[in-house]
């Protein structure tokens, strides 16, 4: 991560990916820095993250985008391809450690492709 300025707030919010496997909605993350940053730095930061491929978000089965960190730093769009995970019970999402490999379709360009599993998580079977 070379051009992001790691300020006190950058700082916060990468540490609270660094300490949860976890992904985190812009609202959660609004409300737990509340008090410490306003909501237009909050969103501005999850951008950055994201343009710098610390973070990719997904959407939720709710539609919600949800964010997540990589497993190792991405230096190519879509090179940590993988399903996620959506517990029904507690709502926790995690990143699954699992490589996809999207199949070629003749005459078609893929930008994007998103993977969730919902079900039961371990600690609410």
């Amino acid at each position: 991560m070379g051009i992001l300025r790691q300020t006190k707030s950058v700082k916060a919010v990468m540490q609270v990916f660094e300490e949860s496997h976890d992904a985190f909605s812009s609202v959660e993350l609004v409300e737990k820095f509340s008090g410490l940053m306003n909501k237009t730095t909050v969103y501005r930061i999850l951008a950055r993250l994201e343009d710098e491929n610390y973070l990719h978000s997904f959407k939720s089965k709710e539609g919600v985008s949800l964010f997540a960190r990589y497993n190792e730093p991405s230096t190519q769009i879509n090179s940590d391809l993988h399903p996620h995970f959506q517990c029904k019970k507690c709502g926790k999402t995690k990143c699954v450690p699992l490589d996809i490999k999207l199949p070629s379709l003749p005459n078609y360009k893929i930008d994007t492709a998103e993977f969730l599993i919902s079900g039961t998580c371990d600690q609410c079977s």
